[in-house]
């Protein structure tokens, strides 16, 4: 009988329309497929049912399939789904995002991050008349389009003229920013960056950078695609007190619902604009799908609910809980230095080094592996209103068993514990 992996496979490029979604990024023991998810479980194809920590690559805040989120974007479906022209509901989310983003004076909408930051990126050059874009070296992810994966190590199919336009600089490390305009006087259109990722910005440099983007006439990009309305309702640019020229919102915006948004400065913002006359025109976004009303009357009701019922505080609150009764488990078993939770409370991650302490995808793998085992999906760590208390007890059961193989793996070896292959990094340039 064919496996849901060969079927995926055979008709997906990747088996999944996200690569985070692949066999490669799952121990060989988690589900294939899934056929549906509410609250904070997902249930595969057999009806066996996970807790989960992935929700949805860490677009749902509020649990999977949230009834009232449902109501509002089944009624926009109901008046229409996409018309002809602009509809209310897109008036009304872009005014509800406007009023509720100090930083954000225009927006325009899409259906996936790539878009918006290509977009902003676009303004960018656009604006300065410059060509160049200086990213953050140690934040993985911000777009599939050349200008970004140019600069990855998966350069196959992208010019080199595109890659040569795109350069790095290290987060929290200001005078690595500096060499970049020391080395590109008066051709760096943007900087972008993420607030805030595993690592939190230290010593003013979100402020610093601004200054230096201020200085050299750089359009001055935050990223927010994960961090936003995670750290804060007005973003994590807003919680560390910096605001941006251009800013990019998803994920978390809809609670699963496909939105995603680009917002920021007007002078830069109307520059996709057709109301300036005599004005240069730059073709920004046209979708038909952007402004589906669906998803736009997701994304109204879902900042109705954060505003509502203080989402943000219980992200901050569970994830505290989860670190620090992770991390008791760890010191238990004596292996906290080689398996520990660490990162923002928001948004936690965690660490898995060999006893070598160096960072190991197979041990990674084998943590995933065992909670798996113990009913407990946990690629990475994205939080919502539907983690408990009950789903917090759940998952310190099952680490107790999953740090249990693993305190004996770093003796033996992981590979006499794993079932299958260890994961794979994202980037990485032969399969």
């Amino acid at each position: 009988m064919t496996s849901y992996s060969e079927r995926l496979n055979k008709v997906i490029p990747g088996g999944a329309h996200t690569y985070s979604r692949g066999d490669d990024q799952f121990p060989a023991n988690a589900p294939q497929i899934l056929a549906r998810g509410k609250g904070a479980y997902v249930w595969d194809d057999k009806g066996n049912k996970f807790l989960d920590y992935g929700m949805a690559l860490r677009a749902i805040t509020l649990g999977y399939s949230n009834d009232e989120v449902n109501r509002a974007a089944f009624a926009q479906a109901e008046l229409g789904n996409n018309l002809t022209r602009a509809s209310l509901i897109e008036l009304e989310a872009a005014e509800k995002l406007v009023d509720l983003i100090p930083c954000a004076e225009m927006v325009k909408f899409a259906k996936n991050g790539s878009s918006v930051t290509s977009a902003a990126v676009k303004l960018a050059r656009a604006f300065t008349g410059r060509k160049i874009i200086a990213r953050c070296l140690q934040q993985p992810f911000f777009s599939y389009d050349d200008w970004f994966i140019g600069d990855t190590i998966i350069k196959r199919g992208v010019p080199s003229e595109i890659s040569e336009s795109t350069t790095n600089f290290n987060f929290n490390d200001i005078a690595s920013v500096e060499a970049l305009f020391n080395k590109f006087p008066n051709q760096i259109a943007a900087i972008i960056l993420e607030p805030a990722a595993t690592e939190e910005p230290k010593n003013n440099f979100l402020q610093d950078v601004k200054k230096l983007c201020e200085k050299n006439g750089t359009v001055f990009i935050l990223d927010e695609m994960i961090s936003g309305f995670r750290w804060h309702l007005q973003g994590a640019h807003t919680y560390y007190n910096v605001q941006p020229d251009l800013v990019t919102f998803g994920k978390a915006m809809a609670n699963g619902y496909s939105v995603a948004a680009l917002a920021g400065k007007k002078e830069i913002m109307d520059l996709g604009g057709i109301k300036t006359l005599g004005q240069e025109r730059v073709f920004l976004m046209s979708s038909t799908h952007g402004a589906e009303m669906s998803s736009l009357g997701a994304f109204v009701a879902s900042i109705n609910i954060y505003e509502r019922d203080n989402v943000i505080s219980h992200l901050w609150s569970y994830g505290k809980k989860l670190k620090d009764g992770m991390n008791s488990i760890s010191n238990e078993f004596g292996i906290s230095q080689f398996l520990g939770f660490d990162g923002v409370d928001c948004s936690p991650g965690y660490f898995a080094k060999d006893k070598n302490a160096q960072v190991s995808l197979e041990l990674r793998t084998l943590f995933s592996q065992e909670m798996i085992k113990n009913g407990v999906m946990i690629p990475w760590v994205a939080l919502s209103t539907a983690h408990t208390s009950t789903e917090l007890d759940m998952t310190l059961e099952a680490a107790k068993k999953a740090m249990k193989v693993y305190a004996m793996a770093l003796e033996d070896g992981a590979s006499k514990y794993l079932v299958g292959p260890a994961i794979k990094p994202v980037f990485r340039k032969v399969n």
